[in-house]
């Protein structure tokens, strides 16, 4: 049988790609225990490599969660890409329950985003990365303002209002003041009225 995925990544320190094998035994890690249980030293062990080798390509703990991080947000860019496949209605509603599926999905994975992203400093290394996401997210915007989804406004103010909704929506769920059962379909409702507020009403001549 060929190696599974995990092995083949971690077996790549081998072949000098000990960095990448790091960051996937991080995030293995991450899912299981939650971002404050993620240590360098069980990242090594599990590696297969000694506790001092991560150090060679990240200067302490924090510049390796910040390398998780920027890994688990391309993910989570693939993730909303996918998100926006054969949409009918609105993008943006479709990339805002893309959102909160990720979080339910990857609860972990979205406190230490959260942690690096939606917070007062964003680690440098990131910039490019939520540039790139932020772009996506106001493409999206335009593209529904010009089909008429949405009314015309500052796509970076809905972006931001969006923002808001999810986030909140995201952290509530995962808090468990939403019930879990029920939080996909809380979610939908809600993104539905909040799209109801920004949506370019009609007249009734179809105007």
């Amino acid at each position: 049988m060929g190696m599974t995925r995990k092995a083949t990544e971690r077996a790549g320190y081998h072949h000098g790609d000990l960095p990448a094998a790091l960051v996937e035994a991080a995030i293995e890690l991450l899912d299981e225990r939650g971002m404050e249980r993620v240590t360098v030293r069980e990242v090594a062990r599990r590696a297969g490599v000694s506790p001092g080798a991560p150090f060679r390509h990240f200067a302490d703990r924090q510049a390796l969660m910040t390398a998780v991080a920027d890994r688990v947000l391309a993910e989570f860019e693939e993730w909303q890409t996918g998100q926006l496949t054969d949409v009918e209605g609105s993008l943006m509603y479709a990339l805002g329950l893309g959102f909160v599926r990720f979080a339910i999905r990857h609860p972990h994975r979205f406190e230490l985003v959260k942690s690096r992203v939606f917070s007062r400093s964003r680690p440098t290394e990131l910039h490019q990365r939520l540039s790139d996401i932020e772009q996506g997210l106001t493409d999206v915007i335009v593209a529904d303002q010009e089909s008429g989804v949405l009314r015309p406004g500052d796509p970076a103010a809905v972006g931001l209002a969006g923002q808001v909704v999810v986030y909140g929506l995201s952290q509530m769920i995962l808090d468990g003041y939403l019930p879990p059962e029920k939080a996909e379909e809380l979610a939908a409702q809600v993104l539905e009225t909040f799209g109801a507020g920004i949506a370019n009403a009609r007249d009734s001549s179809g105007r």
